[in-house]
């Protein structure tokens, strides 16, 4: 069975920066689109940052030009980085992983990450 682990979340102060890490117990992780979602109570869990199987990456326009994502192929992992974080980037962070989009996600069990002073 497909699993999708996350790591490296944890309280860091305004401006800021942490990596988080997905680690995928896949053969061939570069198959897969993967995905850095988001949630905060109350509110739907939305999309941070993805990459595509062929290297596309797509990056939410409120976290663009400070997180960036990206593959460890020896690692088997994607990464999240972000950069100067702010307050409002407090939520579950979420890695999700599929093998195409006509597959369902299957999801890690989310991360904390909390942004104070």
């Amino acid at each position: 069975q497909v699993q999708f682990v996350e790591s490296g979340g944890g309280l860091v102060q305004p401006g800021g920066s942490l990596t988080l890490s997905c680690t995928a117990s896949v053969e061939n992780l570069s198959t897969y689109i993967v995905g850095w979602y988001r949630q905060v109570p109350g509110s739907q869990r939305s999309l941070v940052a993805q990459i595509l199987s062929g290297g596309t990456v797509i990056i939410a326009p409120s976290v663009r030009g400070r997180f960036n994502i990206g593959r460890d192929y020896a690692k088997k992992s994607v990464f999240l980085r972000m950069n100067n974080l702010k307050p409002e980037d407090t939520a579950v962070y979420y890695c999700a992983g599929r093998q195409g989009l006509e597959y369902e996600n299957t999801w890690g069990q989310g991360t904390q990450v909390t942004v104070a002073s």
